[in-house]
């Protein structure tokens, strides 16, 4: 803190302007957190998506029957959380992903999302079945997310099965953490932030990247 305030200090005797001093500041701060932390968004990745989905909706008037296409644009859509649009799609080409994981969990998560819980839940399995590493796991995390403040439990039960895949995640143990805490049992959910951080000290360098920012809740979860 003292030093983004003598930043501001700085910046502010350069430019003579205390509004434009902390413009300034605050975008240096935005560039510094992408480029080592990762905690805030990205404000280009709207941007480079709505051109995605533009390319893809005329890809699909020009060519009615392109199930590639419409696929990927309901993937986009589904990240754009329009999940009616994106099932509506998914629906559509049915019989030709019927046996593909990602589909099953794409169109779980979308029903999920919808408030059809027992349908999702049971989709997202349904493509976990054809293959539990589907997405490098992440399905599981998905349904820990929609079921963390319905079914703790359950919400554990699945971050549990997503660190069997991915036993180097500071994000699973973060998650782990959360819902440790959220059930009481507040030993255990130190040990789950704990190992968080330990992870992450592991982790070679072109991994810490993705990682560090569940790295970082984890240390100041651990705290409180």
């Amino acid at each position: 803190m003292m030093l983004k305030f003598f930043g501001f200090l700085l910046l502010y005797r350069l430019v003579g302007n205390p509004f434009l001093a902390l413009i300034i500041l605050l975008v240096i701060l935005y560039f510094l957190d992408r480029r080592y932390v990762g905690i805030l968004p990205s404000f280009t990745k709207p941007f480079r998506r709505s051109r995605q989905i533009s390319k893809l909706r005329t890809t699909i008037s020009l060519n009615p029957n392109d199930v590639s296409a419409k696929f990927d644009l309901a993937r986009l859509l589904i990240e754009r959380k329009r999940y009616s649009e994106a099932k509506e799609l998914l629906v559509q080409i049915a019989d030709r992903y019927e046996q593909s994981a990602e589909y099953w969990v794409e169109l779980g998560y979308a029903n999920l999302k919808l408030g059809h819980l027992p349908e999702g839940e049971a989709q997202m399995l349904q493509g976990l079945e054809i293959n539990r590493k589907a997405q490098y796991g992440q399905p599981y995390l998905r349904l820990a997310e929609v079921f963390r403040n319905i079914d703790h439990n359950k919400a554990l039960q699945y971050v549990t099965q997503f660190q069997e895949i991915q036993s180097s995640s500071s994000e699973a143990y973060y998650l782990a953490g959360s819902m440790y805490k959220a059930l009481g049992r507040k030993e255990e959910a130190k040990r789950a932030f704990n190992e968080s951080t330990a992870i992450y000290r592991s982790l070679p360098k072109y991994k810490k990247r993705q990682e560090r920012g569940w790295a970082l809740r984890s240390y100041f979860a651990k705290m409180r």
